[in-house]
């Protein structure tokens, strides 16, 4: 089968108090499923593209609540690994309130990705004519040096099958410090073709200024032969290529839960691009999928392309070009 897009990472189980309970004060937890990689793979195949999921998961039943999950929203989960060994990863997450932030906790030691080898990858799938891009973050390289060898073994074989390379820096503090993490997404960065990376991050990992423009023309200048897309918060967008610069304001939107906000922008962002839309309206489908994400609970981007479609035809008031 060919797909549109791959991705590779870990998906965990989300534990969260019922909103506006704190972990202390609850005696019940909503339970979600959560992984940037898979989130950015459900995005797109609720977009309609053909997308496939690769991971190591545990093989009993939390395990397959994960895969049927991700399955259910039209992902091609046939190449993930199943092993009786490790375990489900989980995390804890507690919406804060200011002056109280919002607090995550991580119970994903030894979990089943994190102990994946490179040899377990199925190299059968990257093939030439089997695949368009290959997707990829920062947070699966942090979870283990095993993983991290893993990854860099995927992009390596989707390279040499002439797949477009897509990687999310997606820099997580409690995973790994600044300094391990520049390293490290550096040594990816370096092949990707497409660059997602937040504005706080690029001052965090790559001492870029806090100017916006000067910060994504710095980040282009390191890279020069990737498109740079840097998220810049409640500004919106930014996208260089070259010489040029392209932003994209927020949609308006009333948040019942941000987690998921930045796969929906990298899947709405990805699948214009693999569109053939121009480079403005990949702005726009990827402001519009996270501002849509934004109004629904859980962690998994349950986008609707009709309604998306709509948000971005409506717009035409934050578009800048120069």
């Amino acid at each position: 089968m060919s797909y549109d897009v791959i991705t590779i990472g870990e998906t965990m189980l989300r534990l969260s108090p019922p909103s506006p309970l704190t972990l202390e004060q609850s005696q019940h937890l909503e339970v979600h499923i959560g992984g940037s990689e898979s989130n950015v793979a459900v995005g797109l195949a609720r977009l309609g593209m053909r997308v496939a999921w690769l991971s190591r998961v545990t093989n009993n039943t939390l395990g397959d609540k994960l895969v049927n999950a991700i399955r259910a929203q039209g992902v091609d989960t046939s190449h993930v690994i199943r092993t009786d060994e490790d375990r489900v990863g989980l995390y804890w997450y507690e919406v804060g309130s200011k002056p109280r932030a919002s607090t995550v906790v991580y119970d994903r030691k030894n979990s089943a990705m994190a102990n994946i080898s490179p040899d377990e990858i199925p190299s059968d799938v990257f093939q030439e004519h089997h695949g368009k891009l290959l997707h990829v973050t920062g947070i699966s390289l942090a979870i283990s040096e095993s993983a991290k060898a893993t990854l860099y073994e995927t992009v390596r074989l989707a390279k040499q099958a002439g797949f477009l390379i897509s990687f999310d820096v997606n820099y997580r503090s409690l995973l790994w410090s600044p300094e391990q993490a520049y390293e490290t997404c550096h040594t990816v960065a370096q092949d990707a073709d497409l660059i997602f990376i937040t504005a706080r991050d690029t001052v965090t990992l790559y001492d870029c200024s806090t100017d916006h423009d000067e910060a994504v023309s710095a980040m282009s200048q390191l890279y020069p032969e990737a498109h740079i897309i840097m998220t810049t918060g409640k500004h919106g967008a930014m996208l260089m290529k070259g010489n040029q610069l392209f932003k994209q304001g927020t949609y308006q939107t009333q948040p019942i839960d941000r987690l998921g906000g930045g796969d929906a922008f990298v899947a709405g962002f990805l699948y214009a691009y693999l569109s053939n839309h121009s480079s403005q309206d990949c702005l726009r489908w990827g402001c519009a999928s996270a501002a849509y994400k934004y109004s629904i609970s859980g962690d998994i981007p349950l986008l609707n392309k009709h309604q998306i479609q709509k948000i971005v035809m409506g717009d035409n008031s934050n578009d800048l070009i120069r």
